[in-house]
Parts: C-alpha cells; structure tokens; sequence
C-alpha cells in the first residue's frame, strides 16, 4: 500500500475527530450556547449537510486541477474552520463554522478517495479504501473519546482548538509527502462523469449508503445522553464507551476492508443485518449499562464493517468517473448523517425518549437490507447499463496502457 494512502488516512483522522466528536460533546455545547440538546445536535445536521452539498459541488470545481494543490487547500480551509468554531460567540456561528468545515472535508474525502484508488490495483480498492476510513476509525478510538475528555475538563472549545492542530499537522503530512499526481492525458469530461447517474445501481447504493449510515447515526448522534439518562452511567463513563465504540470501528473496518473486495455483496448483506439486529437489541436493553456498553461496541464493528464494501460497491460501479464516484458516496454517507440525527432529534422532541432512537434506525437499516437485497437480485438478472460499462472499459484500457499516478508513486 503506497505510503500517500497512509497520509490520506491521517488526515482522514483530523476530518473525522471533528464530524464525531460532537456526540459526546452536546450537553456542554447546549448549555454553554442556551440551547436544547437536540438543537445542539442540529449541529451535526449542519456538518453532515456540508458534506452532502460540497462533495459534489467541490468534485465538479476541482475536476481539472492538481490533487495535491487541492488536498492542500482544503486541509487548510478545514484547519481554519475548526478556529472559528473554537472562537465561536453564538450558536449561529458556530453552526456556520460546521457548514464550512463540512465543505472542506466533503472535497478532501471525495478527492483524496479517488487519489487513493488510483494508486492501487482494482483487486485492492476496498482495501485502500479501507485504510482511509481506518483513519475515521482510529478518530473514534483515540480523536473522539478525547474530544469528549478535553470537553469535559477544559470545555467543549478546547476539543476545536485539539482538531484544529491536528488539521495542521495533516497539511505538513500532505504537502512533503502526497506526490505530485499529474492530470491525465484526456481532460475529464463533467457530462460523461455525471452520465453514471443514469445506472439503476448507482441509484441503489446511493440509497443503501444513506439508509445504512442514517440508521446508526440516528443513535449514535445522542449515545451520550442515553448512556447517562437511560443506562444511569456516570457522565465521566462517555469518553471510555466512545472509545470502545471506536475500537469496534476500528475491528470492523479492518476486517470489512480485506473480505470485501472478494464478497462484496456478503459484507453488505451481513452487515447491514447485523447493524439492524444491534439498534433492535439497545432500543431493548439499553436502560442496562452493561448490555448498552457492549452494544455500542458491537455497534461500530457492524457500521464500520460495511462501510469498505459501500465506497468500492460505488467505485466499482464507475470507475471510469473516480471523482465523481467519490463525491457520491461521500454525499450520500452524509446524506444518512444528516437524516439520521434530525430523525433522532424528532423522536426525541416527540417525548418518545432516547432508546426510541434505536427502533428510529433499525427500520432505517432494515430498509436499507431490503435495498441491498433488491441490488444483488438485480445484478444477477441484469448486466451493468451500457453507459457505465463503456466508460469503465475506456478507462481500463487506458490504465493498462497509462497510468501516471502509480509510476509517479
């Protein structure tokens, strides 16, 4: 694996401290900035919906420009956009920082997802992809937990300052050590990328994506207070759950990334129902502080266990529109994020309490099973539509004869 997908990964680790580390950081933020605990997670509404509206905004706008040069400009928006958070006076402000922020790492992770593929082989996409996401896992062991110390015992404003040190410490790892990866020699063209949009399996990952993300981000976003309120922990307990739900992460992904690429659909199949069966069983025993500490660990091992198998099923699906592909996934991940907290925050203001979130996001991952099943059923009966297939074909033949990224790296 070429040492540039393990910097990606790092920064990966900044940009995903920063979109998760608010779920341990509500109460704080809602007191300090007069506001409810579901308005504060509006908050990571506010991310998720950057990110939806940036990746395939900032793909389109960097299509014809240097990787590198663009990685770099976005990490420094990103680091930048932490400050302001930090030093946020109002709540307005600091939602605006996370639509900043968002916009940022929508366009990192679509490019540097595309720069990543393109430094290995097609066998081993869902493995570089994982080692990306192997950095939002590792932000869930060590970045998040730690968001949530800091937040507890120097304020919620000392977990930006923290992020916004390691953006910098990501922007020196991307500018001395991320090659320079030259354009290709074919300059892309944004009709014949945006054309994948026409295949009936793009549509129905994108779906996928959404639901399985939606469903355990709909919990997930307000683990903290149904650990403390339903499960009666302890409020200083919340950094070591996170944590553990990070290490699950970290299992799952890891684990995820080396099946997927030869059992693509039975990672996503196993996953998904996995991920349904554990939301089932907290919205159940979650007022046990045992049962809900070891869910919200099997919780990040099936979230994250799928999560290689989602981004390759994409790529997979257009290669031949890498950018594109990864401005999608990345939108639609967040697409879930952003609909997955808000249907939480309803449940709760509906007074149906916190485990309710749980059932909320089970019958999004069900639903998103049942999407999964449609898709493998579909490709069994139909081959892949003309459009994507032709532009997959033209960009093998050229990456045999061409490929200026892998002999640069």
């Amino acid at each position: 694996m070429p040492l540039a997908v393990y910097i990606l990964a790092l920064s990966v680790f900044a940009l995903g401290t920063s979109e998760f580390m608010l779920s341990g950081l509500l109460p704080p933020i809602a007191d300090d900035m007069g506001v409810t605990i579901p308005q504060a997670g509006l908050l990571i509404s506010a991310f998720a919906i950057g990110m939806v509206v940036g990746a395939p905004l900032l793909a389109v706008a960097t299509l014809r420009l240097p990787r590198r040069t663009t990685l770099v400009s976005l990490i420094a928006v990103f680091g930048l956009g932490q400050i302001a958070g930090a030093l946020a006076p109002t709540y307005a402000v600091l939602f605006a920082s996370r639509i900043v922020s968002a916009l940022a790492c929508a366009g990192f992770w679509a490019v540097g997802a595309a720069v990543a593929i393109a430094m290995v082989p097609v066998t081993a996409r869902a493995r570089a992809l994982a080692v990306m996401i192997g950095g939002l896992s590792i932000a869930n062991v060590l970045g998040v937990p730690a968001g949530a110390f800091l937040g507890e015992r120097l304020g919620w404003r000392s977990a930006f300052w923290a992020v916004g040190a390691a953006s910098a410490i990501a922007l020196v790892g991307v500018l001395t050590l991320i090659p320079r990866i030259p354009l290709p020699d074919e300059k892309p063209q944004l009709r014949r990328e945006v054309s994948i949009y026409r295949d009936a399996q793009v549509r129905l990952t994108v779906a996928l994506v959404m639901l399985a993300a939606g469903g355990v981000f709909c919990t997930f976003s307000y683990l903290s207070p149904l650990l403390t309120d339903v499960a009666g922990l302890d409020k200083g307990w919340v950094p070591s759950v996170l944590a553990l739900f990070g290490v699950g992460a970290l299992i799952g992904t890891t684990i995820g990334g080396r099946v997927a690429d030869a059992h693509l659909f039975g990672v996503l199949l196993s996953g998904t129902a996995a991920s349904t069966t554990v939301l089932v069983a907290l919205a159940l025993l979650g007022q046990y502080a045992i049962a809900a500490v070891v869910l919200s660990f099997l919780l990040g091992v099936t979230c994250f266990f799928t999560a290689p198998a989602l981004n390759a099923r994409l790529f997979n699906l257009a290669g031949a529109a890498p950018t594109l592909a990864g401005a999608t996934t990345t939108a639609a991940f967040n697409l879930g994020n952003t609909g997955g907290p808000w249907v939480g925050g309803t449940v709760i203001d509906a007074g149906l309490g916190y485990p309710a979130t749980a059932w909320a996001g089970a019958a999004m991952t069900a639903t998103g099973l049942g999407v999964a099943a449609v898709s493998l059923r579909l490709q069994h009966r139909t081959r892949a539509s003309r459009v994507v297939a032709s532009m997959n074909k033209k960009a093998e033949k050229a990456d045999r004869t061409n490929n200026p990224v892998r002999n640069d790296v």
